[in-house]
């Protein structure tokens, strides 16, 4: 493990009394000094995308925030965005809390059984549920994709002031859907405290979701800790950007991917993202050396467009910043900011029907190279671009190698050692026990009358204030399974298994496989050169190890002879 510890702060009398005394809020002398929390999460965003992790964007507010906290370089997420925000606010393995798959996605298979119910199920408890039991005020703005029926939504789940996109997608500026969406049942349902709302048609996404935080933060109890969860949709699908700040990088991707890769390797080697001697994934670019002038425009513009959704994002979270410090409670407050999956690398441009997901639906659109990023267009950037943003990880999101679920992360707040960068491995299921270790929260086998399951990750507290110990031992292991694809980790060794097929679109993903791969991380985190021959001992303990994972979560896999190369 690498750990480096740029500066040395000491910890607050206020932070000792917290970290020490934990405890209801009924038993704390007034003013409640237990911090406040700040989670947000960026939708399908690549771990080099940030200034702060090597990336050209223009993103000086999370970048800010890094450096008055700690960069984890080794934070994991599962493959795609609702079973990892699932784990987020549950602290549980998704397959034992309802999201065993996306909702959307679930097969014949697995309609029916236990943890493939498609929401967040009561077995399990939120943080916000956890949290607004002991005292803490719960808010949320963004995106939810835990579920949509009564009894399934923020307002259901803990969260007192809620302003929700239900789904999982949405177009970015609150067009008025066509006929075709309605017909489809694809037209995007929102919430504000459990009652349906419409977005303003013409507002951003990322804008409009961060005015709706800003409101609930200015109408909080002072004298009260809050836990916030601000979950952004950008930079997801559809490449949507308000113009003025896609026009910022009209000319800046014009050398193409490759050029692009060798740059943020560069600047990541140099702030101490990624080793000197890494060998990233390469990437495919004949998609970019075999296209015309006019193609590679388009090609361009896209990843224009991608880029302005994360400087947007990056200029709201700013917004949000800003008023805590007006407020004179940024101080106490821990922030924590995560990507929830890789980039996206599937291609289409046309919107997926969620009721049936391989086909996409027949919407007027104009993807012309002017138009592109307005409401009336819908594009992906594409596995080009998403591999540069994986860089140097092998894949994109629904891949269980690094670049579908190794994803960046940043910590600040009180009691966190300023300017740390820390290599540590740790899993999304940590950031419950983090916060109710910091908050004082203890972890509670019932909620609402109800018993629910425990977190199962652990507190990152003594990382966050400089302790170099990890939190995972040579012996212990993690498990992933999604669309079938699989993945177990002990140590720094890896083993992979990617079936062929991904259930969206029908598409087939590049990097898929029929057996097991291995690899070594510590030498070779990109991924690049398979073991599984040389080291066959190593690859046969592995896969026992996550067959063991499969049937304590209670994972659904395909029968023995399928022919999509899912099976056993």
């Amino acid at each position: 493990m690498r750990f480096i510890r740029r500066t040395s702060t000491a910890l607050s009398a206020a932070w000792l009394l917290i970290a020490l005394a934990p405890g209801s809020a009924s038993a704390r002398s007034e003013p409640d000094t237990r911090p406040n929390v700040l989670l947000i999460v960026a939708d399908d965003m690549g771990y080099s995308d940030l200034g702060a992790f090597g990336g050209e964007i223009e993103t000086p507010n999370l970048d800010a925030l890094a450096r008055r906290g700690v960069r984890f370089t080794g934070f994991h997420t599962t493959s795609a965005c609702s079973p990892t925000r699932a784990m987020l606010l549950t602290g549980s393995d998704h397959h034992r809390i309802g999201l065993g798959t996306m909702a959307e996605l679930l097969t014949p298979a697995q309609r029916g059984a236990d943890g493939y119910e498609g929401y967040v199920s009561s077995r399990a408890a939120t943080l916000a549920e956890r949290l607004s039991a002991v005292g803490y005020q719960t808010l949320m703005s963004g995106k939810w994709h835990l579920g949509q029926a009564h009894g399934q939504t923020p307002a259901d789940r803990g969260f007192a002031h809620s302003f929700a996109l239900l789904q999982g997608a949405a177009n970015h500026f609150g067009a008025d859907q066509s006929e075709a969406y309605r017909t489809a049942s694809a037209a995007p349902d929102y919430q504000r405290d459990g009652k349906a709302v419409a977005f303003p048609t013409g507002a951003y996404s990322s804008d409009y979701f961060t005015e709706q935080m800003l409101g609930l933060l200015q109408k909080t109890e002072k004298a009260k800790p809050f836990f916030a969860y601000l979950a952004f949709t950008a930079p997801h699908w559809p490449l949507q950007a308000p113009p003025d700040i896609i026009a910022k990088y009209k000319s800046r991707y014009d050398a193409g991917p490759a050029a692009l890769q060798a740059e943020r390797l560069e600047r990541m080697s140099k702030l101490g993202i990624i080793g000197p001697h890494v060998t990233p994934f390469p990437i495919e670019t004949s998609e970019w050396d075999n296209a015309t002038p006019s193609e590679r425009e388009i090609l361009a513009r896209k990843m224009a467009i991608y880029a302005a959704m994360v400087d947007r994002l990056d200029q709201n979270v700013g917004r949000v910043l800003e008023l805590l410090r007006s407020q004179g409670r940024l101080e106490n407050t821990l922030v924590i900011f995560m990507s929830d999956n890789g980039p996206e690398g599937l291609r289409f441009d046309r919107p997926i029907n969620p009721a049936a997901p391989l086909e996409p639906i027949a919407a007027p659109l104009d993807n012309s190279l002017d138009n592109l990023g307005s409401a009336t267009s819908f594009a992906t950037y594409g596995p080009m671009w998403a591999q540069v943003g994986s860089t140097p990880y092998r894949g994109t999101k629904e891949d269980m190698s690094e670049g579908g679920i190794h994803s960046p992360a940043i910590v600040a707040g009180p009691g966190v050692e300023r300017g740390m960068l820390s290599s540590a491995f740790l899993h999304v299921t940590d950031v419950v026990p983090t916060i109710l270790d910091i908050s004082g929260t203890q972890t509670s086998p019932t909620i609402a009358g109800r018993a629910v399951l425990a977190p199962e990750g652990r507190s990152w507290s003594n990382l966050l204030k400089g302790e170099v110990a990890g939190l995972r031992t040579a012996t212990d292991a993690q498990g992933w399974e999604l669309f079938f694809r699989r993945a177990i980790r002990q140590g720094n060794m890896k083993a992979i298994f990617q079936p062929t097929l991904i259930p969206i679109l029908g598409q087939v993903k590049p990097l898929s496989t029929t057996r097991w791969e291995l690899y070594d991380l510590a030498t070779d985190p990109g991924e690049t050169r398979d073991l599984a021959s040389e080291r066959p001992d190593d690859l046969k303990r592995l896969i026992a190890l996550w067959e063991d994972y499969a049937a304590r979560n209670g994972v659904v896999l395909p029968e023995a002879g399928a022919q999509d190369g899912t099976a056993r």
